[in-house]
């Protein structure tokens, strides 16, 4: 058996607590692999780089994690406008399927099955990481502190003070997932269903009354469903994205509380803050509305459902996933056209939206009092017949 166990490493308090954790308990060199699906900057990284091996690491690796993130899982959240509970954007738990594939190349390159992650054993992670390590390394063996000792964050703190290592005040109280699809914060507030969190407790945005009186525009232009230029600018998806985030956070768009089932079946509760997913949903929504069929619309609208379902529920390796994506892309060969949105203190709308292949933009029928497809006479006829249905079930149920 290897003497190494690599270790997905985020940085944050549970993870940071492993390293040590694992070196005295297991005697093993700990690499700690970080699979960025944020872009961080040099300085962020070195500042990273240099807490895992203070922490104890014998070495550090970053693995680059957007272009996978965006090719495989962003662009099918995107096309299918994919909520979980039509409320939350799956944000920070769609990474953990990128993160495992990042972390089990790494470890099959260094010749080891010993993979540990830092989640506890009541949240959904344990089981995205569990079940995509397993699907990916057959003869895995996964190493889980903080499940397996059942550890509170008020212990995990205690441990690394205790050697020595500063934790803040704010680490213990709140646990913040960072992405660049969305970020999860968990605290006191969110173990209950009825109190929110405070407004000092979100990463980025701040309390809606300190945001100034400028309402700001942006244009956003789509090709095959995805955004592909703000403001008539063509950028690659890395840049559009952190440009939409900081567009975004300086309106304070995006913040929500998610109340939902957990995958081991109880009810879970956490708040995020998703700007760019908030903003790019409401713009492609709204060119899908302008271009597609209602029936495409609403086949889509019932499998992202349960595309979000089962990403939420660790099945994105499951072969159905490919085929609701082969769906999803076939529906978005007409999502092509500009939507101009409107933002000011927390709210976004659509002021509108156009296309080559709105369905608006054509003489045969036009929403008002004109109609140049069909007489008053053949709309009367349309009426009753259509009806009659109707008419048929309430006269057989009556009392």
């Amino acid at each position: 058996m290897s003497n190494i166990i690599v270790l997905a490493y985020s940085g944050g308090l549970d993870t940071s607590f492993c390293i040590p954790w694992l070196r005295e308990k297991y005697g093993a060199e700990i690499h700690a692999v970080m699979v960025d699906c944020y872009g961080i900057g040099p300085d962020e990284e070195e500042v990273v780089r240099e807490r895992a091996i203070r922490m104890g690491a014998k070495a550090f690796t970053l693995i680059d994690g957007f272009p996978p993130l965006y090719s495989k899982i962003i662009s099918n959240l995107i096309r299918g406008n994919v909520l979980r509970d039509r409320t939350y954007p799956l944000s920070v738990g769609a990474e953990r399927f990128i993160q495992a594939e990042g972390v089990v190349k790494y470890a099959r390159s260094i010749g080891t099955n010993r993979v540990a992650h830092g989640s506890t054993g009541a949240g959904n992670d344990q089981v995205r990481f569990d079940v995509a390590v397993r699907t990916l390394m057959a003869d895995a063996e996964i190493i889980t502190p903080i499940r397996d000792e059942g550890l509170t964050r008020e212990q995990t703190t205690g441990y690394l003070r205790g050697k020595g290592f500063d934790v803040p005040d704010k680490t213990t109280s709140y646990s913040i997932n960072s992405g660049i699809w969305g970020t999860t914060i968990g605290g006191r507030e969110t173990t209950t269903s009825d109190k929110a969190l405070p407004f000092e407790a979100f990463p980025e945005l701040k309390a809606p009354h300190e945001y100034d009186d400028k309402p700001e525009d942006l244009t956003l232009t789509f090709e095959l469903g995805l955004p592909v230029a703000i403001n008539g600018d063509k950028l690659e998806p890395r840049v559009m994205l952190s440009e939409l985030h900081q567009f975004g956070v300086k309106h304070g768009i995006g913040r929500g509380m998610h109340l939902g089932d957990t995958i081991i079946g109880i009810k879970g509760r956490i708040g995020f803050e998703a700007p760019v997913a908030t903003i790019i949903y409401t713009a492609h929504r709204d060119l899908e509305k302008l271009v597609l069929s209602k029936w495409q619309r609403h086949v889509k609208d019932s499998l992202a459902d349960m595309y979000g379902m089962l990403l939420h529920e660790a099945q994105y390796f499951d072969p159905v996933m490919r085929d609701i994506e082969a769906l999803f892309a076939a529906s978005q060969k007409v999502v092509k056209g500009d939507v101009q949105l409107y933002a000011y203190r927390g709210n976004l709308f659509v002021k509108g939206a156009s296309s080559p292949y709105s369905l608006m933009n054509n003489t045969i029928a036009r929403y008002g009092e004109e109609a140049g497809g069909w007489t008053g006479e053949e709309a009367r006829a349309f009426s009753k017949i259509f009806g009659i249905s109707t008419r048929i079930s309430q006269q057989v149920q009556k009392p």
